[in-house]
């Protein structure tokens, strides 16, 4: 198994960031850590570094975050990223937040530096990760004009079924699901209708633990993978295998 898509170089974990991966290794083949901005991308790698091989680094600028960057920022963020184009297996998480952001022109910023990041994702033929929160549909279509992306992951996809119907007609084209699978109706909707061969899993830690007072973690992604195979009627080990070979196919690991 495999968390695509966590954050355990949060200050959340500050006091037991070891045990924590070390639980993880127990049960998961890998862990892909996802940055949100500069300072959390030099954080990642390093992090990364010292687990090499089970850890693995994504660069991104978060698009709550992205909004208020400056363009200084924004170069600098880009620098680093093309700087270690070949030490990272994604670029994310990029992309737009229509449930947090509400203002016309901060969305229409959000949508310039996700372009921004498309671009160095086409350029330098990079998988893609997106956060694309209530506007999967908007993203999706600007994606598709881009031919040179080799993957593009929708992470802990939230969108309509119609629109997952879209995605799926991309073979290089993945949904993602998280722990949220385990409590909510909406996803547990969405992925029964889902082929695996374009699933992967992800626990989003430290978010989206099963109760609000919890920490997520990433040895959690095994409680998505049971809830994939009892809502489409499978069993454990194959949900594990497609998913797990989804995973190593686009991250190359």
């Amino acid at each position: 198994m495999i968390d695509t898509h966590c954050h355990i170089d949060f200050e959340e974990y500050d006091d037991d960031r070891k045990e924590v991966i070390s639980r993880a290794k127990d049960k998961l083949d890998a862990v892909i850590v996802s940055g949100i901005g500069y300072e959390s991308n030099k954080g990642v790698l390093e992090l990364c570094s010292e687990y090499e091989g089970f850890i693995y680094p994504s660069f991104g600028y978060h698009p709550v975050s992205s909004q208020n960057c400056s363009d200084e920022e924004l170069k600098q963020a880009h620098a680093h990223l093309i700087e270690n184009i070949n030490n990272i297996v994604a670029i994310g998480e990029v992309g737009m937040d229509y449930f947090y952001v509400k203002d016309k022109a901060m969305r229409e910023k959000q949508k310039d530096i996700f372009l921004s990041f498309i671009e160095l994702a086409n350029e330098y033929k990079v998988p893609l990760l997106m956060h694309v929160r209530d506007c999967e549909k908007k993203a999706l279509n600007i994606v598709l004009e881009y031919d040179d992306i080799p993957y593009v992951i929708f992470h802990c996809y939230s969108g309509s079924a119609k629109t997952a119907r879209r995605i799926m007609e991309k073979d290089n084209y993945f949904m993602s699901f998280s722990t949220m699978l385990c409590y909510s109706k909406q996803h547990q909707d969405l992925i029964k209708n889902i082929s695996l061969d374009h699933v992967l899993t992800e626990t989003d830690s430290p978010y989206l633990a099963m109760t609000k007072d919890e920490r997520n973690e990433p040895l959690n992604v095994v409680n998505a993978v049971k809830k994939i195979a009892e809502l489409q009627n499978e069993d454990m080990e194959t949900v594990d295998r497609i998913t797990t070979n989804n995973a190593r196919k686009i991250f190359n690991i």
